[in-house]
């Protein structure tokens, strides 16, 4: 048997550049969660530059210019956001420490209270059973609790140091200068440093990878914002109107993460809230938090045509395994990083994808 040594090797080099792809956006990721600030310096720089190519079009500015005006601007809107929201942040956690035991003891009373009315006997369950059930629930709600906990004590922790605080958004409003207004200067150094074909097949990757996962990210973005500015106003208006909603911000952000995540939505988070408030006797709150609910889903089916222009391509049992991936490999954050690799990697191996993967490895 006479073995085609040409073949595997074309075969292993397939393999191995898939390997390097792979290893190489898993570096990437570390190194964007290791130079954050200059990652959403790069973001917001994105978001302004249409508002800077309107400043610079409209007036007789120059583009550096057009970018100090519109830099002023938004960091003083940006200032202010971010005082107000950790002012307001480390109240409502606080306060939430304060009560949690409270609410974790209300929590195991109203699960007493159900298992109580519940009649085991007429349902042939068996006491063991019964007991299993009932210890797994108290579980449930000391792990999360736990996990409530451990997370409001780090952002109150991360919130009360200022120091730490200032020093990013200073590095990340310094990066955004630079990158606004010395964005040609950038591009015309890296083309100076890399050679000429690395940077047609960068350059041809990387406005490949905008088209497809930037306008995938600002499309999320602003759908999003929008559910969470909706239910910020929805949940103030309710509490300014009498109903016991102690932490509006937190809860907004709260739902605004989880209508982040794809597949789920913003009910993921309001109908249980909805129907806890109904058990335990607040009928009023539950139906004031399913209304705010309709009239965000509304909203958002209204924005989302106009917003998003295409769809990503992927099915969504393939997003939620990437979902799934990700909170497995780095937990509650990784369900949203997880569909982003997946779309990345959609984007890099198109070729390949199209052909079939087994095929563009493994065909001669």
């Amino acid at each position: 048997m006479v073995i085609d040594m040409g073949y595997w090797t074309k075969v292993a080099k397939r393999i191995i550049v898939l390997i390097i792809s792979i290893i190489g956006i898993y570096l990437a990721f570390k190194l964007a969660v290791f130079y954050m600030p200059f990652l959403i310096a790069f973001i917001i720089s994105l978001l302004i530059e249409p508002l800077i190519k309107f400043v610079n079009k409209r007036t007789s500015l120059t583009r550096k210019t057009s970018a100090i005006v519109v830099l002023v601007i938004v960091s003083v809107l940006l200032i202010a956001l971010i005082v107000w929201g950790i002012t307001v942040l480390i109240q409502e956690t606080t306060n939430l420490l304060q009560s949690l035991n409270q609410y974790i003891e209300m929590a195991y009373n109203q699960i007493q209270n159900v298992i109580q009315n519940i009649n085991f006997e007429k349902l042939k369950i068996p006491v063991e059973v019964t007991g299993i059930i009932q210890n797994s629930l108290w579980d449930f709600i000391g792990t999360v609790s736990a996990w409530v906990k451990n997370f409001l004590t780090s952002m109150m922790n991360f919130l009360t140091e200022i120091p730490t605080i200032a020093i990013y958004v200073g590095i990340c409003f310094v990066a955004i200068y630079f990158i606004c207004t010395d964005k040609l200067y950038m591009i015309d150094q890296l083309e100076h440093h890399l050679p000429r074909e690395w940077v047609k097949r960068i350059g041809k990757h990387i406005r490949e990878l905008i088209a497809s996962l930037g306008a995938y990210l600002k499309a999320e973005m602003t759908l999003v914002l929008i559910s969470f500015i909706v239910s910020l106003i929805g949940l103030y208006i309710l509490k300014f109107s009498g109903f016991h909603i102690s932490y509006p911000l937190l809860a907004a952000l709260a739902i605004g993460f989880v209508d982040a995540l794809p597949i789920l939505g913003s009910g993921t988070a309001m109908i249980p809230w909805a129907v806890i408030s109904a058990a335990s006797g607040d009928i009023s709150l539950a139906i004031a938090i399913l209304v705010l609910w309709i009239i965000m889903s509304v909203v958002r089916q209204f924005a989302e045509p106009r917003v998003v222009s295409h769809h990503i391509g992927i099915h969504p049992i393939f997003t939620l395994i990437a979902m799934y991936t990700g909170f497995k490999a780095i937990g509650v954050l990784g369900m949203f990083i997880g569909p982003i690799v997946l779309i990345i990697l959609k984007n890099i191996f198109s070729t390949m994808i199209d052909k079939g993967v087994g095929k563009a490895i493994f065909d001669r």
